[in-house]
C-alpha cells in the first residue's frame, strides 16, 4: 500500500514497487507469492484490502509523522493522519492472518510498537529515512523473504543492503517482535509433542498390543531351481537343483 498526498514531499514509491515486483519474479519461490498493489490509499482502502486480499504481509510506503500517525489520503487527495491506536485496533482483528507488517515511512516506530502487540513481526523507522535507503531496504527484505528466509534474517539482510550501498542509515529500520511471540512458539512445540505422544503405539498384553507377524510360505519353480519366499521373515531361500548334463 502506498500514499503520497498532495502537498507532501514526492517519494519514488513507483520505483520501490517496481524493484520489489522484479525481485519476486526472479525469486526461486516466486510461485508462492502474490503481490497486490494499492495506490493513494485512504483508511477505507486499507480496511477493504485486509478483508478482500487476506494478506500475510502488509507493507506501507509513504510518509510518517511520529505520534501524529502515518499519512494516508482523504477523498480529495489531501493528508489524512491515522494514529497508532487506530492501526493497532485494525491489525488486532487480523492477528491470526497477518504474520508481518512493514511500515516503510519516516518516524513510524510509534505505530510499529503498537501494532506489534498483536502481530508477530513489525518493522518501523526510528527516524527520518531517505528515499534511496528506504528502497534498498524494501527490495532486499523481500528478496530474502522470497528466498525462503525467516523475517529476522530478512530484516538483518535488508539493513546490510543499505550499508552496502554506502548509505549510513542501516540503523534506522527497527524490528519489533510481539512480546508474546516466544510464549506462542513454546505452546506450539508443546502441542506438537503432546500430539506425537498420543500417536505412539501401545505395548502390552491388552487388545492394543502389537500382534506378531504371521509368516506364509510361497514356492516358485523357475526351470531347475526353486525359490522359497517366507513373507514377514525378511529371508528368501534359494536352492538350485543339480544341472542336467
Amino acid at each position: 500500500m502506498a500514499a503520497n498526498p498532495k502537498g507532501t514531499v514526492r517519494l519514488r514509491l513507483d520505483e520501490e514497487l517496481r524493484e520489489i515486483e522484479t525481485g519476486l519474479q526472479l525469486a526461486k519461490n516466486r510461485d508462492r507469492f502474490i503481490l497486490e498493489q494499492k495506490w493513494a490509499v485512504r483508511p477505507r482502502d486499507v480496511r477493504r484490502a485486509m478483508l478482500n486480499d487476506e494478506p500475510q504481509i502488509v507493507h506501507f510506503s509513504g510518509h510518517g509523522a511520529g505520534i501524529e500517525g502515518l499519512v494516508f489520503e482523504d477523498d480529495t487527495g489531501q493528508e489524512k493522519f491515522v494514529d497508532a491506536e487506530g492501526l493497532a485496533g485494525l491489525f488486532e482483528l487480523f492477528a491470526n492472518q497477518v504474520e508481518c507488517v512493514v511500515l516503510n515511512a519516516c518516524y513510524s516506530q510509534v505505530q510499529a510498537e503498537a501494532i506489534a502487540q498483536h502481530i508477530n513481526y513489525v518493522i518501523g523507522m526510528s527516524k527520518q529515512i531517505g528515499d534511496r535507503a528506504a528502497i534498498e531496504f524494501a527490495v532486499a527484505f523481500y528478496d530474502a523473504i522470497a528466498a525462503g528466509k525467516p523475517v529476522e534474517f530478512a530484516y538483518k539482510y535488508a539493513c546490510n543492503a543499505i550499508l552496502l550501498t554506502g548509505i549510513l542509515e542501516q540503523l534506522t529500520p527497527i524490528l519489533i517482535k510481539n512480546p508474546h511471540l516466544s510464549e506462542v512458539i513454546a505452546q506450539s512445540h508443546l502441542t506438537k509433542e503432546h500430539s506425537s505422544a498420543k500417536n505412539e503405539p501401545k505395548l502390552g498384553n491388552g487388545s492394543d498390543a502389537t500382534q506378531p507377524v504371521q509368516t506364509t510360505s510361497n514356492e516358485f519353480h523357475i526351470n531347475n531351481s526353486n525359490i522359497t519366499n517366507v513373507t514377514g521373515s525378511g529371508q528368501i531361500n534359494y536352492n538350485e537343483a543339480p544341472k542336467q548334463k
